[in-house]
């Protein structure tokens, strides 16, 4: 009796896992259901998506989805997208709402946008919903040299046509930024920009900035504009400060030149001295060899002293009072 019930057991066991292979590979409920909703589909086919490793609830579900809203869609596109690696669900989800908003969004471009990487539903929603997307701080200098800190706010669309190679939002910012840049740096004064903020969004609309993005710019607001430095008087103080160095140097320069040429004549004028000294130093010499050879006697020699006498006279005489008083100065006290 044990063993018969053991027996029972395993073939009920057997059974319950043969009836879940069976409805698992066979589809009975979800093929009863697509019936229903409208979806004509055959169970053969429900178990050949089981062998081509698609999920046959994915197909069918988004099938009766397109269907109750009033779609047609085909079976065997929608396999293909799903096994190139795309997202089935999110793509029918984008051709209802497309549908609803009166969009002409084809199947082909809506699976296109969708393998390039991008959101299709969400894209579709910003078409219908324009998104705002904020710049950051863009920082510009009018003519006048004073600096500008302007914040905008562009309000975009999706470009369902250009959202497969199209440029993203960085793209956008970056045009922005460089038309704002571009539209002060051209104002004669930063007055101007901030009386008439308008103007910018104006000059930067006028560009075109959405040519080649995934982007229809509806409209660029000026959120925000702040003053910065006054970059015109920096420049010039800088200036000014870089003049005064390479005046200082220059005139560092020639001092140093006038010191170096002091102290060269300086050594010309002790060269001088020695040279005089040593002049006078060898004219005792020719005296004595004068005497020696009888070309000099002792009446031409007190001749001599008594002119050397009188020279110094004639010195003392012509020397100012204030040397008087002091008493005579030597050559080398004088220098």
């Amino acid at each position: 009796m044990e063993g018969n019930a053991v027996m029972y057991l395993v073939i009920g066991i057997a059974s319950l896992i043969g009836l879940w292979g069976l409805f698992y590979f066979i589809p009975v409920g979800l093929w009863f259901t697509a019936q229903l909703s409208g979806v004509r589909i055959s169970l053969l086919q429900l178990v050949l998506m089981r062998w081509r490793k698609v999920p046959p609830q994915i197909i069918v579900r988004s099938m009766i989805s397109a269907i109750k809203a009033g779609l047609q869609v085909n079976r065997d596109e929608l396999e293909a997208h799903y096994l190139a690696g795309g997202n089935v669900v999110p793509v029918v989800n984008a051709l209802i709402s497309a549908d609803k908003a009166n969009m002409d969004l084809e199947f082909k471009v809506a699976t296109a946008i969708d393998l390039a990487g991008r959101d299709v539903l969400e894209a579709v929603q910003m078409s219908v919903n324009p998104k705002v997307i904020d710049t950051p701080p863009v920082t510009a200098v009018a003519k006048d040299g004073i600096q500008l800190i302007a914040k905008a706010r562009v309000t975009v669309r999706a470009n369902i046509k250009q959202l497969v190679g199209g440029a993203g939002e960085e793209t956008v910012l970056a045009r922005v930024g460089e038309g704002v840049v571009s539209s002060i740096g051209s104002a004669n004064s930063h007055k101007a920009v901030l009386e008439n903020p308008d103007s910018i969004s104006r000059v930067v609309l006028e560009k075109g900035l959405d040519s080649g993005t995934a982007f229809e710019i509806l409209s660029i607001d000026i959120a925000d504009i702040d003053i910065g430095k006054n970059i015109g008087a920096v420049l010039q103080m800088d200036q000014a400060n870089a003049d005064k160095n390479i005046a200082q140097a220059k005139a560092e320069e020639r001092r140093a030149m006038a010191v170096a040429q002091e102290q060269e004549m300086k050594a010309k004028a002790q060269e001088a001295r020695a040279n005089v000294i040593q002049a006078e130093a060898e004219v005792p010499k020719a005296m004595a060899d004068a005497f020696r050879n009888g070309n000099m006697g002792i009446m031409d020699y007190y001749k001599f002293k008594n002119i050397e006498a009188d020279t110094r006279m004639r010195d003392s005489i012509s020397e100012p009072p204030s040397q008087k008083k002091g008493g005579k100065k030597s050559e080398e006290d004088k220098e």
